[in-house]
């Protein structure tokens, strides 16, 4: 078993997305041609946005790290990046089956009504896995409490991909019937309501409500994502003390990203529309009002013009935050391609407002810091076990320092799973199990309530 999911994962998003969309799409009663092309259309998405990431990361890793030592920023927490948490993640006892368990505890919490979404997001499973990971290798290699920590985070995820789904497809057109159980993305939340409501408290701050379209027409061609990518691009380039030639590159470079990105994204629409509209006439017409969600990677909307533009003022402000920040010592520099991934459940709840998202994100973030500084040692002795056994290079922490990274280890609900499960013996298990109840029975009380109003407006229309 462990063989065949290491094998599925090995095969990429790219690969199994045509073959997954293709089964379902002929599950559920659609052609064969539009299953296909559905799944076909995700996988180029994924190709295509792993190409823009590459771009962003292959260009700028060198101009950042010289950056570093021009300005001698170097900190002490070595920024691994999301293949280091991933390989850490997937080679190990907890990794290996992460999947399988995951499926089941899915299975089980749609048989009781404590989630609505079938999570088909598999390869953001390594987020469980990663969490699952630290705590097995910190509790002197404890299978158990690696698998509680993983199960944990996963329950109290797909509670969130359920609180958050209406939001989410309200804010973004043409999602019907999707809802995001990624963690990362989730924890940003309950940063985003008590900020929002805090912010909103304030006299005159209303008159900040700035969209991105509001931007273009407050600045002009300034307030464009393509040309914000540009200048931030050619500032980092010149802070490299890079030539002309180089510079530009730069700044031509992150303005492409910044253009692509939405670009590629419309394909994971296109993709899931057919699925979408089926799956929702299914469920209308034989669940009497029952709510069924696909659980998809935050990829589908990291293209939308707020998160590009917060995401770029964010990039060169998180660099100086974290220099200046006491107790930090956590320089993201590999990360950063991951700062759009902070957004697609911020913006909902903010309605795109540029201001409040921007604010809500500086905070998050540098918590986030903190987080992953907190998190370093042990983060460096699970990563350090894996390339003691594996040789991945992936896993390799240069000599001198600790391992960090920003993709989930900067998560709330990661740090708190962590800190809990892993230095707070048996009492913060406890308060876990709590709260993991907690949130599954307030998410079943609300999924009985709706399915009883739609059952009652169905009996109603139809006896008119």
């Amino acid at each position: 078993m462990e063989q065949v999911f290491s094998y599925i994962i090995s095969l990429g998003a790219s690969v199994m997305m045509p073959i997954l969309f293709t089964v379902i799409g002929l599950a559920i009663g659609l052609k064969f041609g539009k299953s296909l092309k559905s799944g076909l259309y995700v996988g180029v998405g994924f190709v295509g946005l792993g190409i823009i990431t590459a771009l962003l990361t292959t260009n700028f890793n060198e101009p950042l790290k010289a950056i570093a030592e021009l300005y001698h920023l170097q900190l002490n927490v070595f920024d691994m990046g999301w293949p280091a948490a991933a390989a850490v993640a997937y080679n190990t006892a907890v990794g290996a089956l992460i999947i399988p368990v995951c499926l089941g505890i899915n299975v089980l919490m749609l048989l009781t009504k404590t989630t609505r979404t079938v999570n088909i997001d598999l390869w953001n499973y390594w987020h469980f896995a990663f969490i699952g990971a630290v705590a097995y290798f910190v509790m002197g290699e404890s299978l158990a409490w690696g698998y509680f920590a993983a199960i944990v985070c996963y329950i109290i995820t797909m509670v969130m991909a359920d609180l958050t789904a209406d939001r989410f497809q309200k804010y973004y057109k043409d999602l019907d019937g999707i809802s995001v159980p990624q963690p990362f993305c989730q924890s940003f939340v309950p940063f985003a309501v008590v900020i929002n409501k805090a912010l909103d408290l304030i006299p005159g701050f209303s008159k900040l409500d700035i969209d991105a379209e509001g931007l273009k027409k407050k600045f002009g061609v300034l307030g464009e994502p393509l040309v914000l990518g540009v200048i931030v691009g050619c500032l980092i380039g010149f802070l490299a003390q890079s030539n002309i030639k180089g510079i530009l590159f730069l700044g031509v470079t992150m303005g492409a990203v910044m253009e692509l990105i939405p670009r590629i994204t419309r394909l994971f629409i296109e993709g899931l529309m057919p699925i979408s509209e089926k799956t929702k006439g299914i469920v209308e017409k034989k669940f009497h009002g029952k709510r069924v969600f696909i659980g998809m990677s935050p990829a589908l909307v990291i293209g939308h013009p707020t998160t590009l533009v917060v995401s770029l003022l964010l990039i060169p402000t998180v660099l100086f935050l974290a220099v200046v920040l006491p107790g930090n010592q956590f320089l993201p520099l590999a990360s950063l391609a991951g700062m759009f991934y902070l957004f697609p459940m911020v913006l909902p709840i903010t309605n795109g407002n540029v201001v409040k998202t921007f604010i809500i994100g500086l905070i998050a973030l540098i918590f986030g810091l903190y987080f992953v500084t907190d998190m370093a040692p042990d983060f460096t002795l699970a990563a350090n076990d894996v390339y003691a056994i594996t040789k991945d290079a992936a896993a390799k922490i240069p000599e001198g320092f600790a391992g960090g990274a920003l993709d989930f280890a900067a998560s709330l609900f990661g740090w708190i799973i962590y800190k809990l499960t892993c230095h707070a013996q048996y009492i913060g298990p406890a308060v876990l199990i709590i709260i993991t109840i907690c949130m599954m029975l307030v998410n079943r009380r609300q999924i009985i309530k709706s399915e009883r109003e739609a059952a009652k407006a169905s009996t109603t229309e139809n006896n008119e």
